[in-house]
């Protein structure tokens, strides 16, 4: 991850497209491969997270019911990522130094953004 400021310079962005490419990529070769069978579980996955935003916005649902449509969203999507090895990287793991660095980039950032875009004699809140 490297984080750098958003083009408006208003925010810090977490560039994550080195770790989602390879999965878009995985995803395309094994649709190219098995189209239906891919595209079955596609519109599986669709209609569980259809579901689950349903679910989610309902004032009648039960905590449950939400539990219920959560772990069939998991599932099929976990039926999708199986077929793509790239999925694994999606969540970096940083040893403590490499946390660390990252931590402080990620303040210098965030500490450039709040000099230039706060006026001067103002308190933060």
């Amino acid at each position: 991850m490297r984080p750098q400021l958003s083009a408006d310079g208003l925010a810090v962005r977490l560039t994550l497209a080195e770790h989602v490419d390879p999965l878009l990529d995985e995803l395309a070769l094994a649709y190219a491969n098995d189209a239906d069978a891919v595209g079955r579980l596609l519109a599986a996955h669709a209609a569980s997270v259809a579901a689950l935003d349903f679910i989610a916005c309902s004032e009648d649902a039960t905590d449950y019911e939400r539990a219920m449509r959560a772990a069939e969203a998991d599932a099929t999507r976990e039926a999708l990522l199986d077929d793509c090895p790239a999925a694994v990287a999606l969540d970096p793991l940083l040893a403590p130094d490499d946390a660390i660095s990252l931590a402080g980039r990620i303040t210098r950032a965030a500490a450039h953004i709040r000099h230039r875009t706060t006026p001067k004699g103002t308190a933060h809140q």
